[in-house]
């Protein structure tokens, strides 16, 4: 890590890394590979990992610990990421993102023969950040838009990968029906995500539109948390329902090249 040098102290030298902070380059370390383990590390895992001595390791984390940043189970001693982070995520920009899973979507549309959408959480809401649409298809236009979690394969594979705790402050106590198919019933729709979380995808036949039928895949973080959620949407004449599986695999796959994407 590299100590920080003002520009009147350092000698000459005004590369990037002689305008760093010492301390923030290591907690932004720590951040980093909290967030890059499947599994939630110790203090001596992250220490070794940042190559930071222990107490140096625990001072730091503390601090972010202190400000919401990452969170400390109190009997096994290991670190997540904390809920602060929610809120700062949901303030960034997303233009990076969508700049690189583009060329993924424009693949996706083509290849599936429908529209292709990319949507990100805004507090326990999704919201459509792109969509790519098929040559010679006119499509309904969802950029921008916000959809109803439980009636949409979107929001499906969003709800079945945060926690418990999550999916109750993400949802309304009453699960409006909008059509004959929505899933109104919270037993059946947990069944739903069960499924969700075995095959990686989720479905919609006709449960927000009649006529809209659709398959998503979340795009996973490292601690199995939606980052993103890819879709293809199409009628039900396009896409019936014996359809649906393929295309769910093929948003997996689109998911897993755009968390590629990201690292």
């Amino acid at each position: 890590m590299t100590r920080m040098t003002h520009p009147e102290d350092s000698n000459g030298d005004t590369g990037p890394r002689s305008r760093t902070i010492q301390s923030v380059d290591r907690a932004a370390a720590l951040l980093k590979a909290i967030a890059d383990t499947s599994r939630p590390p110790t203090v001596l895992e992250l220490a070794d990992r940042c190559e930071l001595n222990r107490s140096t390791a625990w001072r730091l984390l503390a601090t972010l610990d202190s400000h919401g940043l990452v969170e400390r189970d109190p009997v096994s001693q290991r670190y997540s990421l904390g809920y602060a982070l929610l809120r700062i995520a949901a303030g960034a920009e997303v233009d990076p993102l969508v700049r690189r899973a583009r060329p993924v979507l424009e693949r996706l549309a083509r290849e599936t023969g429908e529209a292709a959408n990319l949507a990100v959480a805004r507090r326990f809401h999704l919201v459509y950040v792109d969509q790519v649409d098929p040559p010679q298809i006119m499509a309904p236009n969802w950029y921008g838009r916000a959809v109803p979690l439980h009636a949409t394969s979107t929001g499906k594979a969003y709800l079945a990968f945060i926690s418990s705790e999550e999916r109750k402050a993400a949802l309304p106590q009453r699960l409006e029906r909008y059509t004959d198919s929505t899933v109104t019933d919270r037993r059946r729709l947990d069944q739903e995500l069960r499924d969700v979380r075995r095959d990686g995808w989720a479905i919609c036949v006709g449960e927000l539109e009649e006529s809209l039928f659709g398959a998503s895949a979340p795009v996973l973080s490292e601690q199995g948390r939606p980052v993103a959620i890819v879709s293809v949407w199409g009628t039900e004449r396009r896409l019936p329902r014996e359809r649906l599986a393929e295309i769910g695999r093929r948003t997996l796959a689109a998911a897993a090249e755009i968390k590629e994407l990201l690292r």
